[in-house]
């Protein structure tokens, strides 16, 4: 039988492994929440965030006298270790969870006190002499630690989202000088519109996907305001005066990253609104990448049978059934992430409304639904750009045909020739199989030299200069 030390909560007593850092209030979530099957653990932002909040707490309860060195300094340095990811397994709690994230808290508070006493030279479980609430969580509810913990998280992940999506564009605008003369038709509603180059289509992209790098860097302001100090409902109840100031220009410090206590310690505790501002991002940045995915799919059809512009790098055989046969597996995977995002959007909005008077229970669900996320999108744009974009070959000579063929040139007639006749070009064109040359001259409408003039040059047709 494995060794066990009994912990007790108004419950009752309960064993507990001894190997564990966790306690007795871990293991009543852990038999209350059997849900998703994923830990917070699994989050490593979020960890990351409740140790900061964490060190950051017990610095500042140091400061103010409320802890002993002999008791704040271990808590600091296992709070530390508990950033560093050295205890990531230990927080066991499913991230689906009732409470409003009380079980996060009581994981971090129990891992980093048993923690903090071994590094103080005592056994886990002599709380005796540090105690997971009463030191641990001094000066500190659930309802200001959990938040706090998931907004530098989120700063946390917005950074390193942002890096992969500065790949994926720079791909993008490497594949878009590569083709910046390969000339190709546009399409609106899937028919032949007018001339671009494939260079303008991949550099479209990149500007897409700009704009949201910008809507992205507007979210970390925003969630650079927090109610640290405000404990169970933003009136500072049981904090020593100052604490609130001072835990934040902690936090700032060791973070390196400016946060700001919330202007109404009670508005920020209950409101959720942040979280809906950053999911629609997540949201938006989703819905562009998954339209990019669908033309790369369309793009690449075939290869026989389809559209047949560009190929796609091969990544994996494509059936079980049909030897040779090679899917668009990246971007598909691409799509499926869109439709996550977009469905946790949803889940977060429900949560944030469900709020009710001074807090909102439902911030684990948000919590799990904007990790979820940021991860997906982060990693999503790491293979979009490795697996997929950089390895677009274009088909040159038969996008050229294309051009060549397309009645979607008899556009650049309307201006000399008027709608009506250019709609009569287009008409004899397509009845009777012919380039929209042959069709201007067995009409009679223009002399070569006029029609030269207007579409001897394709290019011009583009709009490049």
């Amino acid at each position: 039988m494995k060794a066990t030390r009994l912990e007790s909560d108004l419950l009752g007593a309960r064993e507990i492994p001894s190997e564990a850092y966790w306690g007795v209030h871990t293991l009543r979530a852990v038999e209350n929440f059997p849900i998703s099957g994923v830990t917070i653990g699994h989050y490593r932002s979020l960890i990351r965030g409740l140790g900061f909040v964490k060190e950051a707490s017990a610095t500042a309860n140091l400061r103010l006298g409320v802890l002993s060195a002999e008791i704040a300094e271990p808590i600091i340095k296992a709070s530390v270790e508990v950033r560093n990811g050295k205890f990531d397994d230990q927080f066991v709690v499913d991230a689906i969870q009732g409470g409003a994230g009380t079980s996060t808290n009581m994981n971090a508070n129990e891992v980093i006190c048993n923690r903090a006493l071994e590094i103080a030279g005592y056994e886990k479980g002599e709380f005796e002499h540090i105690h997971p609430l009463n030191h641990v969580n001094a000066s500190q509810s659930t309802n200001d630690v959990y938040p706090t913990a998931i907004r530098v998280s989120m700063i946390i992940e917005i950074g390193a989202l942002l890096e992969e999506l500065a790949y994926l564009r720079s791909t993008i605008d490497d594949k878009a000088k590569e083709f910046s003369e390969v000339l190709k038709m546009g399409r609106t509603q899937l028919q032949d519109a007018v001339p671009m180059t494939l260079g303008q289509e991949f550099a479209a992209w990149s500007q897409t996907l700009s704009e949201d790098e910008g809507r992205l860097r507007e979210m970390v302001p925003l969630l650079s305001e927090i109610n640290l100090g405000g404990t169970a409902i933003g009136t500072k109840l049981n904090t020593p005066s100052g604490y609130s100031q001072l835990v934040t220009e902690v936090l700032s410090d060791i973070c390196e990253h400016p946060f700001s206590p919330a202007v109404n310690l009670i508005e920020a505790t209950s409101d959720t609104g942040v979280f809906v501002s950053v999911s629609s991002t997540f949201k938006r940045l989703a819905t562009k990448m998954s339209k990019i995915s669908n033309d790369l799919r369309l793009l690449s059809s075939g290869p026989r049978a389809g559209i047949n512009e560009i190929n796609l790098p091969a990544r994996q055989a494509g059936s079980s059934i049909m030897p040779g046969k090679v899917n668009p597996v990246i971007p598909e995977a691409v799509n499926e992430v869109a439709f996550t995002v977009i469905g946790n959007d949803l889940i977060v909005t429900m949560a944030a409304e469900a709020g009710q008077l001074q807090l909102n229970a439902f911030e684990p669900i948000i919590a799990r639904s904007l990790m979820m996320s940021v991860v997906y999108l982060r990693q999503s744009c790491h293979i979009l750009a490795k697996f997929c974009i950089s390895g677009i070959a274009a088909n040159v000579e038969h996008l050229m045909f294309t051009v060549e063929n397309s009645i979607g040139l008899a556009t650049a007639l309307a201006p000399k020739l008027g709608y009506e006749k250019t709609s009569l070009i287009a008409k004899h064109a397509e009845k009777m199989n012919l380039s929209v040359r042959e069709a201007v001259m067995d009409l009679g409408l223009m002399t070569e030299d006029e029609f030269n003039a207007l579409l001897g040059d394709v290019r011009r047709l583009t709009g490049q200069d």
